[in-house]
């Protein structure tokens, strides 16, 4: 048992206030600790200029960069853009495509997409989909924290996006 993985449970969304416009991510990392009880972690970050898939896409990413060691981990979004590019081998196929869709078209936010390989590669992940916006406990608490975070003061640079 010493060398199992701890599991994480970790929800993200992400939100933007026009679409470029003011963006933000919010994330719940939770984990059962060693009597049982749940901890709970929130991340967020706003940005002046951004994308909601960007977001989606961020939010995760940092998530995942979080944890100090490999886990278990069960992703939970309610972002059919980051869930099927997993769950539907469409990121497996634009790397092995040179990052080009399936159209031959450049695949949009690459620097995300292989932000989100790397940091994958050291953790066992499964991949939920739940519906936004429809009373899930900890996504409408993650959707909270993206908007709270893009209406804050001193918003960030998405260094990665280009009109």
């Amino acid at each position: 048992m010493l060398n199992e993985m701890p599991h994480v449970e970790i929800y993200t969304d992400g939100a933007c206030s026009g679409n470029p416009g003011k963006g933000g991510y919010g994330a719940v990392l939770r984990f059962k600790t060693s009597n049982g009880e749940y901890v709970s972690k929130e991340l967020s970050e706003g940005f002046e200029n951004t994308t909601n898939n960007r977001m989606e896409l961020l939010a995760p990413i940092v998530a995942l960069e979080t944890l100090k060691k490999p886990c278990k981990v069960t992703l939970t979004s309610d972002s059919k853009y980051l869930i099927d590019a997993i769950t539907q081998n469409w990121l497996e196929n634009w790397k092995n495509n040179n990052w080009k869709t399936s159209s031959k078209k450049p695949v949009k936010n690459v620097d995300l997409w292989k932000r989100l390989l790397s940091v994958m590669e050291r953790h066992e992940i499964k991949f939920v989909w739940v519906k936004g916006h429809a009373g899930h406990e900890f996504n409408e608490i993650c959707d909270k924290l993206a908007v709270s975070a893009y209406n804050s003061e001193n918003l960030n640079v998405d260094e990665g996006f280009s009109a």
